[in-house]
C-alpha cells in the first residue's frame, strides 16, 4: 500500500511540475533554459540571501584549486544570462533551479535541499513600478490558480485558494498587528486573506527593523514607490489548511538599478561588494532592467497535493527522529 501511495505521489509531482512549467512559460513570455549548480567564488553571483548562511564550497582541480560554491540561488546568475541571450524586452527565462542551504532548520516545510522555478523578465524603465510588480504577481498567482484547478480535475483535491490575491505592504501589515512578531503577522494575514503578497521586505519599518532580511544587490527594496511606501519587491504567501499556517511559495521583485545598488550597498555597509563581478557589470549600466523571483516547487507540490511535509514530494536528508515521527504518523517520505 505503501509503494501505491508513494508511486502515486511521485505521479502527481510530475503533473504539478509540468503543468505550473508550461502555463507560466506562457504567462510570463518565458524560455525555459539550463542552469548552473555551481558558480565560481568571489564573483558575487551567488545569492547571498540574508548574508550570513553558508554556502557549500570546494576547491576545483583543474581550475588550480580555485574554488567552486553550490548555489543558493540564481537570482544574480539570471540577470548576467538575459545579458548574454540579448532578450527583447518583455522577454525572459525561466529555469529548473537545484541549490543547497545547509544552514537550513529542518522543519516540515524546511530542506536544505532547495528547488525552484528561477525565472527572470528583462524589463525597461518604464516597468520599475508598484504597479507593473502587482501585475506581475496577478499573472503567477493565475498560474498556481490554473495548476490548482488541474489537480482537482485530475486527482479530485479540492481548491482551496481564493479567486484573486491581496496586497499588503510590510509597514501596513506592522501596523495592523503592532504586537506580533513579523512571522505572526504573515500567519496573521495568510489566514485572513488566504492569499497575499507582502510589500516592500528588506528595508527598515516605522518600528527600526526590516519585516525580513533581504540581500542588497538583486531586488529593490529600498525605492518610494507610487504609495509612499519603500520596496518593488516582496513575498507570496498562502494559508495552508492542511498545517494550519501560513506557507511562503515565491520571493520577488523588480531588480536593483544602478541608483538602488548603490544606496543598498551604502545602508548595509556592502560597497565592498561594489569591485565584484556582477556589481562591476551593473553599475557600468551593463546589465538589462529586470523582475524575477523564485518560486518553490517543492513547497507549491506540497500545498496543492495537501502533503503535510515537503519531505513527502522532495528526496533529501533527515534527522532520524523526524524519519521515526513521520513513520509513526504514516508519512512517506522519498
Amino acid at each position: 500500500m505503501r509503494k501505491k501511495e508513494i508511486l502515486q505521489t511521485e505521479e502527481s509531482i510530475a503533473l504539478v511540475k509540468k503543468h505550473f512549467t508550461e502555463k507560466l512559460c506562457n504567462a510570463l513570455n518565458l524560455y525555459p533554459i539550463s542552469s548552473p549548480m555551481i558558480v565560481n567564488e568571489g564573483t558575487g553571483i551567488n545569492d547571498d540571501l540574508n548574508g550570513i548562511e553558508r554556502p557549500v564550497s570546494f576547491p576545483v582541480k583543474f581550475l588550480n584549486n580555485n574554488r567552486g560554491v553550490v548555489v543558493h540561488s540564481l537570482a544574480k546568475w539570471k540577470r548576467i544570462r538575459l545579458k548574454e541571450l540579448e532578450l527583447s524586452t518583455h522577454e525572459g527565462i525561466l529555469t529548473d533551479m537545484r541549490a543547497l542551504r545547509p544552514d537550513e532548520d529542518s522543519s516540515p516545510i524546511h530542506s536544505i535541499y532547495v528547488d525552484q522555478w528561477d525565472w527572470e523578465l528583462k524589463i525597461d524603465e518604464t516597468n520599475r513600478t508598484l504597479s507593473y510588480l502587482k501585475n506581475i504577481v496577478r499573472k503567477i498567482y493565475q498560474t498556481l490558480l490554473d495548476t490548482e484547478q488541474k489537480v482537482w480535475e485530475t486527482y479530485g483535491i479540492a481548491p482551496t485558494l481564493p479567486k484573486i490575491i491581496s496586497f499588503i505592504h510590510s509597514e501596513q501589515l506592522l501596523q495592523l498587528y503592532p504586537t506580533l512578531s513579523p512571522k505572526e503577522r504573515e500567519h496573521a494575514i495568510a489566514k485572513e486573506y488566504g492569499a497575499v503578497f507582502i510589500i516592500g521586505i528588506g528595508n527598515k519599518l516605522s518600528d527600526g527593523k526590516p519585516h525580513d532580511s533581504r540581500s542588497s544587490d538583486y531586488d529593490d527594496w529600498s525605492s518610494t514607490t507610487e504609495d509612499g511606501y519603500a520596496g518593488l519587491n516582496g513575498d507570496l504567501l498562502v494559508w495552508n489548511e492542511t498545517l494550519n499556517s501560513s506557507l511562503e511559495l515565491s520571493s520577488m521583485g523588480i531588480r536593483v538599478d544602478k541608483k538602488a545598488l548603490q544606496h543598498q550597498l551604502t545602508i548595509t555597509d556592502s560597497l565592498d561588494k561594489q569591485n565584484l563581478f556582477y556589481h562591476s557589470l551593473l553599475l557600468q549600466n551593463e546589465l538589462p532592467l529586470s523582475i524575477g523571483g523564485g518560486l518553490g516547487q517543492s513547497r507549491i507540490c506540497m500545498f496543492l497535493l495537501k502533503k503535510k511535509h515537503i519531505g513527502e514530494v522532495q528526496a533529501s536528508i533527515w534527522p532520524d527522529s523526524v524519519r521515526q515521527q513521520a513513520l509513526e504518523k504514516g508519512i512517506n517520505l522519498l
